[in-house]
């Protein structure tokens, strides 16, 4: 008789798993152990299991818990509850266990299985970019098991549920065939790592995410407004200090130019606080600003990730660029011409100023721009206050503003600011229609890249994931078709995360293109 063993997290099912180990050791039987997602199990997995019972007597399998299954936005397609549920209906499977972790390591410490059965396309280890197989083998050889590849017929479940599900509309997976006909992942993967030898300067506003999270209680009785119960606050580093750690990423050498309150008079300035959250690769550049705070946006979530409401912690004068920038204009004139890529996220809070702008504009080997419209900068903050960018990323928003024209074609209007700011690639992001770009050397031949995320937890930040890859590949010559696709992985990985919580990670966009090109 089969047992279910729901999750190994939990101190009594963890236990059970112990007990029942425990009792096949006296029985003198041999357990074996296998590990995976199995999101949608298939004949190869049925084989694999099958030669994996022979080599003992009780077959226990390990599944990955949903929110460590990093094979991108859409998956798993099917639940732990139900990808459990298939595998138990099997009469090989002994027992299944739900790993609450990226890798079967810790029920492998638990189970200390005597022989652990992995597939022989895990053979490589030195092709895991996650490296958990090595981990995996690690804890098996620490109590003295035996890991054992089997080998037969090979199928992908990622392959099987883009041919055969839903996963994607139908010009989403027009658009990956097509790429899949170009490119092999591993050649995307050579390419991208041509960013990594970039010396890259970020310039922007730094920006202090709080998320407060809140309940609904209703209508105050005392008034026209809602009352919310407040349970906690998350404090996250946004602005141009995200698009850095986006950056540095995947680019060994980073600076961080930006703007901090200057003024004791406004409290804490959150120097500290972003010192620790900048990854490795970043260096700061901190001008502090008289007379100005640095800039805090406070939203209001309630259960459902819905905003209620956003709070400006700002001065007016931080909006009209009133800050001394004498310093921050030499350091530009002396150092910009040292880098190869320039990326302005400019979020118009004022850190950068009219002076900054030109020396930025002059000075740049290879300049990225996005000029964010927001509700502190709405109508009067856009990209025409630059007078020349190699790669500008907008919303369609912030194009039409740009050039006035809430009504015209949008490939038209690309075009236009095109060949007025003299770009190379113009890139327009649209949400759930996805990213078109003009390449002004094709004479503004429009390519659309599909959105690639098929759910939203939060849409902050997605703009800038989006600039922050595509402007070092264009930086860097990458094939402009690649620089889209690889902007539009990183932001559908992006709105998979609350905020500006943590940076694009390359093993997620590296399994996440695998799983989109099989």
């Amino acid at each position: 008789m089969q047992k279910y063993i729901y999750g190994n997290g939990v101190a009594l099912e963890i236990e059970e798993v112990d007990a029942l180990r425990d009792r096949y050791r006296d029985q003198g039987k041999i357990v074996v152990h296998c590990h995976g997602v199995f999101d949608l199990v298939h004949l190869g997995h049925l084989r694999h299991l099958e030669q994996a019972k022979k080599e003992g007597d009780v077959l226990f399998v390990s599944i990955t818990e949903d929110k460590f299954v990093n094979k991108g936005p859409h998956r798993p397609v099917f639940g732990e509850q139900l990808r459990a549920e298939m595998l138990e209906g099997l009469a090989v499977v002994d027992h299944v266990v739900v790993s609450r972790a990226p890798s079967g390591v810790d029920v492998i410490e638990r189970l200390q299985p005597d022989i652990y059965v992995k597939g022989e396309e895990y053979a490589a280890t030195e092709d895991d970019v996650t490296q958990n197989i090595n981990k995996e083998v690690s804890a098996v050889e620490a109590y003295g098991g035996q890991v054992v590849f089997t080998h037969d017929v090979t199928f992908s479940s990622s392959q099987l549920l883009n041919l055969s599900f839903d996963v994607f509309p139908p010009e989403t997976k027009q658009y990956l065939n097509r790429l899949r006909d170009e490119y092999t992942a591993e050649q995307i993967f050579d390419t991208l790592g041509q960013v990594n030898e970039l010396k890259v300067a970020v310039i922007g506003d730094a920006i202090i995410d709080r998320y407060t999270y809140v309940t609904p209680m209703g209508k105050s009785a005392k008034g026209s407004f809602i009352t919310v119960k407040r349970h906690y606050a998350d404090e996250q580093a946004g602005g141009a200090i995200a698009v850095a750690g986006h950056v540095g990423q995947f680019v060994s050498d980073v600076r961080l130019v930006t703007g901090l309150g200057g003024d004791p008079k406004y409290g804490d300035n959150y120097e500290s606080f972003i010192r620790e959250k900048l990854v490795n690769t970043v260096t700061p550049e901190f001008f502090h600003m008289a007379d100005n705070p640095t800039l805090v946006k406070e939203r209001f979530i309630d259960p459902e990730m819905n905003k209620l409401f956003e709070v400006y912690f700002i001065e007016d004068g931080l909006l009209q660029r009133n800050w001394h920038d004498e310093a921050a204009v030499a350091w530009l004139e002396e150092n910009i011409g040292d880098y190869d890529v320039v990326i302005v996220p400019d979020y118009g809070n004022g850190f950068i100023t009219d002076s900054m702008v030109n020396v930025i504009c002059d000075k740049s080997k290879f300049l990225a721009v996005n000029t964010q419209l927001n509700s502190g900068n709405q109508g009067y903050h856009a990209i025409t206050r630059y007078s020349r960018a190699d790669f500008v990323a907008l919303n369609e928003p912030e194009l039409r503003l740009g050039c006035h024209a809430p009504l015209s074609p949008l490939d038209e209007l690309a075009m236009s600011m095109s060949e007025r700011l003299g770009t190379k690639y113009l890139s327009v992001t649209q949400g759930p229609k996805g990213v078109m770009t003009v390449d002004h050397e094709e004479h503004g031949r429009p390519s659309i890249v599909p959105a690639l995320a098929t759910k939203v937890v939060d849409r902050v930040g997605a703009g800038d994931a989006f600039l922050s890859l595509a402007a070092i590949c264009h930086g860097a010559g990458v094939d402009p078709e690649l620089a889209s696709f690889l902007g539009s992985v990183s932001a559908a990985l992006d709105v998979q995360i609350i905020g500006n919580s943590e940076p694009i990670d390359p093993i997620a966009l590296h399994k996440y293109i695998v799983s989109l090109l099989k």
